[in-house]
């Protein structure tokens, strides 16, 4: 007999929008932290900061192209996807994305083999990286870093749950890590692009780090990736000249050293506080790529030193209170905090090093700061992921 009531029958039915608030609220997390407050501020003023000086960067090379304002208005159309993402994932307790993380794997995998496809990729600048049509162009590989965090996170946790003593033999490590850092890393550089290439690397490591992996197999791992990378400097032409321009400069300042040396300039114009904003000269094309490789050198001209450790110091806050976020949460969450922390804070740092000549130029991004929609929006996820953990610390039950 149907359990059907007559109440039931004249209850009006529930939209699919309704529903799916519903689901929301019952996935949302309740608590606030220090922490998280913290890392909202944090991350607000590095997305001020990004907003302003990728189009203070940006205006010259976009007048040439013919609309001075093109690059700052994609850049505010893609913000205007990624706060909202922000605050909803903020919301959402840590759980939510294991089962989640296995849908965003396949679609960036996805997404990686369609570049590589002859006449599906976009091709810019002798690399093809991007998908899409019109104005909206997604870097697949941007997402495939956060998806690999996820999902890698989600499978070391369910083995330990599976094990009565919650340690992982060495083999449940590296499987499936390592086949996975091979498929995507040989993607990756299909494109070519060995910047992400590395980063994927490190994200990968970092992650292993979290999970207990012995400091000399580290050490080994990373002994394997120097040697690959230099492998894949050695039979490409152009990287070979990147590192011949990094180490002397001076000895090719209008081939291979003139990024460096423009960076530089551009750094050294700025002293203690800066020529202004607006006011750069290294942007009126002596600095490469100065919305999004360069951007740190545009901001060291136009806001001097003070500016530039002002940036180094927001930075420094994301490591400080991301690695406490870690410290207080378990299992999953605890692996995916320490992960996140490790790859936005170490993309920026490589981003800063390349910038002021302390490391090759890899073509890396800075979080938040640089121009790109695809970056900004995943990089606005991962720190919505990080703040839902700081949210949910009071709840274990949550974060197992």
């Amino acid at each position: 007999m149907s359990s059907t009531t007559h109440q039931d029958l004249l209850a009006p039915r529930r939209t699919l929008g309704e529903r799916v608030m519903d689901r929301l609220r019952a996935q949302s997390v309740s608590g606030w932290t220090n922490d998280a407050t913290l890392l909202v501020v944090v991350t607000g003023l590095l997305l001020l900061i990004g907003l302003v000086m990728s189009f203070s960067a940006s205006v010259v090379d976009a007048a040439e192209s013919g609309d001075p304002f093109g690059i700052l208005r994609r850049q505010l159309v893609w913000a205007a996807i990624g706060i909202p993402a922000f605050v909803v994932v903020a919301r959402l307790k840590p759980r939510t994305w294991r089962p989640v993380s296995w849908v965003l794997l396949a679609v960036s995998l996805a997404g990686l083999l369609l570049v590589i496809v002859p006449g599906v990729g976009i091709t810019r600048g002798g690399s093809t990286r991007w998908l899409g049509f019109g104005w909206f162009v997604a870097q697949p590989s941007e997402l495939v870093k956060l998806a690999i965090v996820l999902w890698l996170a989600d499978v070391t946790a369910r083995k330990r749950t599976a094990r009565p003593d919650g340690r992982l033999p060495l083999r449940h490590l590296l499987v499936p890590a390592v086949p996975l850092l091979v498929v995507v890393a040989t993607l990756v550089m299909a494109q070519p692009d060995q910047g992400t290439t590395l980063l994927i690397g490190l994200i990968v490591a970092i992650l292993l780090f979290a999970e207990g992996l012995p400091l000399r197999l580290m050490a080994l791992g990373g002994a394997a990736m120097a040697a690959l990378g230099i492998v894949g400097t050695l039979v490409a032409d152009y990287r070979m000249a990147r590192i011949e321009g990094w180490l002397n400069p001076e000895a090719a300042p209008t081939e291979s050293g003139f990024q460096l040396l423009q960076s530089l300039y551009a750094l050294g114009n700025g002293g203690w506080t800066g020529v202004g904003v607006g006011s750069s000269r290294g942007k009126w094309n002596f600095v490469p790529n100065p919305e999004t490789d360069f951007v740190f050198a545009i901001i060291g001209e136009e806001l001097g030193l003070v500016g530039a450790l002002v940036v180094l110091g927001l930075f420094t806050a994301v490591l400080v209170v991301g690695l406490r976020i870690a410290r207080q949460a378990t299992g999953f969450s605890r692996t995916v905090a320490f992960t996140i922390t490790g790859w936005l804070v170490g993309q920026a740092m490589i981003n800063v090093a390349t910038v002021i000549g302390v490391l090759p130029i890899t073509g890396m991004t800075l979080p938040l700061v640089s121009a790109g929609g695809s970056s900004l929006v995943s990089t606005l996820v991962a720190l919505g992921i990080l703040v839902a953990i700081a949210r949910d610390v009071d709840h274990p039950e949550a974060v197992q």
